[in-house]
């Protein structure tokens, strides 16, 4: 296959799609964190069984509430806890560091998802000098994924507090595709 006929498929969507798709989410800063996580979910769907009190600790109150519209929330939880282990993974620490409730991801209507940190989570992304999230979340029938890419300032919070927030809180939100639809 020549350069030409690869480029074909792009040149189909008309004049400027090219300029579009590189350019409208394109990084403005520096990559700072990548992380990525699959979850299992029938596994996911055990634990969250045998553990009734469990997502009280994993999700916050708005992630449930979205979760739960859906005839069966699993497949939405089990975005939302990969995003939440890919963030993690983004900053560069492991399990425990922070509440799992302290990284939400937010949509509103047709939106894409948004990846926003509470507390200790927002400190340590301000410490490390995220400053923007990009958030890509899909599902099949079986596995969940979650891409996270934190972008910003390398030499970390030097500035000071970037989001203008309290001590320990913050809202960074993340450009997002979501790649499952009603996820």
């Amino acid at each position: 296959m020549s350069e030409g006929d690869r480029a074909a498929p792009l040149a189909a969507l008309g004049d400027g799609a090219l300029r579009d798709l590189t350019e409208r989410d394109a990084l403005i800063g520096t990559v700072v964190g990548v992380g990525i996580d699959a979850v299992d979910l029938h596994r996911f769907r055990r634990v969250l069984g045998r553990r009734v009190h469990l997502a009280d600790r994993l999700f916050t109150r708005g992630e449930q509430e979205y979760s739960r519209a859906a005839a069966d929330p699993v497949p939405r939880m089990s975005t939302r806890f990969a995003a939440k282990e890919a963030t993690m993974k983004a900053l560069g620490v492991g399990l425990g560091a922070f509440p799992f409730a302290d990284v939400e991801v937010v949509r509103t209507g047709l939106e894409a998802p948004t990846l926003i940190l509470h507390g200790t989570a927002a400190a340590m992304a301000r410490s490390a000098g995220v400053e923007h999230w990009h958030l890509s979340l899909t599902h099949t029938d079986e596995v969940a994924m979650a891409v996270v890419i934190a972008e910003g300032d390398r030499d970390g919070g030097a500035e000071g507090d970037r989001d203008g927030g309290a001590e320990g809180t913050g809202t960074v939100r993340a450009r997002s595709a979501d790649l499952a639809p009603k996820t």
